[in-house]
């Protein structure tokens, strides 16, 4: 089986596995969307759509955040961890938005890098769910498993492994294929314990590689 074979087998079990995979943070806005994923850097996306709730209430929209003072986003983003430089970028972010784009998102990737806190695993996730347009998120749960399974060879640097597999991923799967490996690297190919290989769907076809 090639790596395009492997993959695409790949995407029509874990669819059929996962049907209903999605974003696991939570935003009815774009630029909620751009907040939660600066927020959840190294904390949950559970804690995440609990801290917001109080940042939104404060704070409801693109103008109100960019003029708020930043020790007043810290405040209350502090649960998350890493409070100073999320709230700083939340701030600069927010600022550019408001000044630049008219309290818009932009739907250019290449717009959105250039936003302060925002990387290409952030564009990426905002062009796939909120724009619609072909994204893949190489978040944690995506580069271990595109490793273990096979479709990558040994590769952890995110940018490496997205561009590995936008050569393999047809670009209207890829990024419901990786909202589907973050539920099964949760559910079954587990990073803390062993994984639970006799319950993955992908057992006969996977290289179990690390």
């Amino acid at each position: 089986m090639t790596k395009k074979q492997l993959t695409l087998e790949v995407i029509k079990r874990l669819k059929e596995a996962y049907p209903d995979s999605g974003c696991s943070l939570a935003y009815d806005e774009a630029w909620k969307l751009l907040v939660s994923v600066r927020l959840a850097a190294q904390c949950t996306d559970a804690r995440v759509n609990i801290v917001v709730e109080d940042l939104y209430a404060r704070f409801p929209d693109i103008a109100s955040l960019a003029a708020a003072d930043v020790n007043e986003i810290e405040a209350i983003v502090h649960p998350c961890g890493l409070g100073k430089s999320k709230a700083r970028d939340i701030s600069a972010c927010m600022k550019v938005l408001h000044d630049t784009y008219h309290d818009q998102v932009p739907d250019d990737f290449d717009a959105l890098l250039s936003l302060p806190g925002v990387g290409r695993k952030s564009a990426n996730l905002i062009m796939g769910d909120v724009f619609g347009k072909p994204a893949i998120v190489t978040d944690t749960h995506c580069i271990r498993l595109s490793n273990r399974i096979g479709l990558v060879d040994n590769q952890k640097d995110p940018k490496k492994v997205e561009m590995a597999l936008w050569k393999l991923v047809p670009p209207e799967e890829g990024n419901q294929l990786c909202h589907r490996f973050v539920d099964h690297g949760r559910a079954i190919c587990t990073a803390r314990t062993a994984p639970y290989c006799d319950r993955c769907v992908l057992n006969d076809i996977c290289q179990k590689r690390i």
